[in-house]
């Protein structure tokens, strides 16, 4: 699956997501997007909460942002927007770099999302795929 085909299903979800919670203010939505009340009530969301493991090692991990706002992802490159000091980079065997994110947290953090939070996740991702050499 492609990085461009992970993005449409996971907007998808979403969006799906959203749709039950229109009663709910944006902090509460927020909250809802905790780690564990998402392996507890959306455990399709993420392949990782089957065996209720976090990508990332947080005490209060959020998953509104499963994808990063910050990453790009380009023909020949991924990065990270704001060069965040946790990112990295790996060279994969066919020469493509890419943005390596485990030591990341900021997109997890309630007030990145906060000052971030777009009710529709895909407006939020919008500047992702940027389809220049860069």
């Amino acid at each position: 699956m492609t990085y461009e085909q992970w993005i449409t299903q996971h907007k998808q979800k979403h969006h799906d997501i959203m749709t039950k919670l229109t009663h709910l203010s944006d902090s509460e939505i927020i909250e809802y997007f905790d780690f564990d009340n998402m392996v507890q009530n959306e455990p399709d969301f993420c392949l990782l909460y089957q065996e209720n493991k976090k990508c990332h090692e947080m005490e209060h991990l959020n998953c509104y942002f499963c994808a990063c706002p910050l990453f790009r992802l380009t023909k020949s490159k991924s990065f990270c927007k704001i060069e965040s000091r946790f990112g990295g980079e790996i060279v994969g065997v066919d020469g493509f770099i890419h943005q390596d994110c485990t030591k990341c947290k900021i997109p997890h953090k309630v007030s990145y999302i906060e000052k971030n939070f777009d009710r529709d996740w895909g407006d939020a991702m919008r500047d992702v795929i940027i389809w220049r050499e860069g």
